[in-house]
């Protein structure tokens, strides 16, 4: 399942200070377990289910960084979109995400620097009513005077 607006680019003349955009996209066992193999992070909790309920999540858990990995979708192919650099990127985990969890990955412009192209971006992805991941991004814009 995924869910989200149209893609493509905003450049930074068309920006605006509240603007949001998100994809909703459901967590599988085989997403985390293609992240397994693509990031080389095969810890048991996100990948045995006996080792899993042993700890404190009593359950596997998806690796943190696929959900940070949403954060990046949404910049990179929404808003702004296309063209997007990423230039940096903090986050806190504040809860577990599941195989079977639907995660809604959101950026909101909070700032927003025309003259050096810069803009500051509030992320977070939730689970139902949940903050799972939480941050800021600061991007360099894709820009009409640079087509």
């Amino acid at each position: 399942m995924l869910d989200n607006l149209p893609r493509g680019t905003i450049c930074i003349e068309d920006l605006e200070i509240g603007m949001q955009r998100f994809l909703r996209k459901e967590v599988t066992s085989r997403d985390i377990e293609m992240f397994a193999e693509v990031s080389t992070d095969r810890n048991p909790v996100h990948l045995d289910d006996a080792y899993a309920q042993d700890t404190i999540f009593e359950g596997r858990i998806a690796h943190g960084m696929l959900s940070a990995g949403l954060i990046s979708a949404v910049i990179g192919e929404q808003l702004p979109g296309h063209g997007t650099v990423y230039l940096g990127q903090s986050l806190k985990f504040m809860a577990p995400v599941r195989p079977g969890d639907v995660v809604r990955a959101e950026v909101t412009v909070t700032a927003i620097d025309h003259a050096r192209r810069r803009v500051t971006l509030e992320t977070r992805c939730t689970v139902g009513d949940t903050v799972v991941v939480k941050g800021e991004a600061l991007v360099l814009a894709p820009s009409r005077k640079f087509d």
